[in-house]
């Protein structure tokens, strides 16, 4: 199994994210379209309720969020520079940064009326109604700092008059993008190219910049359905695991979930707990075994 499933929808920003990189790396990959915000069965059956988007899956592997994600797309194409833990100490701080602080910035203030118009158009005024309770749901039980719409506009020009001066070559941290480039990258979209937000008029090089990661297209993407996925899950095996390097609750029922927001747990078996990744183990009459592999920052773990 080489292909790479994608479970996004398409104004999701971090499914923004994955596309470009996939693009970048020049992969032929699998696309499955899900609903902007749950219920999703076939996610719930292979993710365990995972309810941030995207996810990625590989057979009976199953891949939750960008970091994740960004690390098989990496191993897949033999791109180091788009695996996070390859990248030196100031590009994973900066990335941290990008993910939450300036990605929040710049969906608090792109998400205005207009925004909403234009979701009401591409889907159902209930639709767009049922999302905004959902993301106004989510909002109430996340644990990140509140930030008015102001305060939100001027941290994400901010943002963009500082990657104007560091814009001294062709990509952020040298000639060559890695993984930094596709975090910023998946902020500005969605503020400038699906917010039409007019940021960038002052900052060319930002604007430079944003048309070199759009020329990387999206890669080759064919359309699957979601039983396809759940199929193939249950056609493989999860793939052999390395040796954990924490061992303490190796074998016991326990619960992730992200600290930040979405954070509604995943229960499985832990099976791998390493420097980067968790593991958990979970059985599913449908598709049997699966592996649900998360990143180690930005998540918690305790035993059930």
């Amino acid at each position: 199994m080489s292909e790479l499933v994608l479970f996004h929808y398409p104004m999701s920003p971090f499914s923004e994210k994955a596309r470009a990189m996939l693009g970048y790396a020049g992969l032929a990959w699998q696309s499955v379209q899900v609903e902007e915000m749950p219920p999703r069965p076939v996610l719930e059956t292979l993710a365990g309720g995972y309810r941030k988007i995207p996810v990625a899956q590989l057979g009976a592997d199953v891949f939750c969020d960008t970091r994740t994600i960004a690390t098989e797309i990496a191993r897949l194409a033999n791109k180091p520079e788009l695996s996070l833990s390859e990248q030196p100490e100031n590009v994973q701080a900066f990335v941290e940064k990008v993910d939450l602080e300036i990605f929040l910035a710049c969906v608090i203030a792109s998400s205005d009326a207009r925004l909403m118009i234009k979701l009401v158009r591409e889907t159902s005024l209930l639709h767009t109604l049922r999302f905004l309770k959902d993301r106004v749901a989510m909002g109430r039980k996340a644990r990140v700092r509140a930030m008015g719409a102001g305060e939100a506009k001027k941290v994400a020009r901010a943002f963009i008059a500082d990657l104007d001066e560091q814009l001294t070559q062709d990509f952020l941290f040298g000639n060559q993008p890695c993984v930094a480039d596709f975090s910023a990258y998946h902020c500005l979209w969605y503020a400038c190219d699906l917010a039409n937000k007019p940021w960038l008029r002052d900052y060319p090089k930002v604007a430079d910049w944003m048309a070199r990661i759009k020329a990387f297209g999206h890669g080759t993407p064919t359309e699957i359905t979601q039983d396809d996925a759940v199929e193939q899950a249950r056609q493989a095996e999860p793939r052999a695991l390395p040796a954990a390097v924490d061992t303490q609750h190796a074998g016991q029922t326990v619960s992730i979930a992200p600290t930040d927001y979405g954070r509604d747990p995943v229960i499985g078996i832990l099976v791998y707990s390493g420097a980067t990744e968790t593991v958990l183990a979970r059985e599913m009459p449908a598709v049997g075994r699966v592996h649900i592999h998360f990143p180690k920052q930005g998540f918690r773990l305790k035993p059930v």
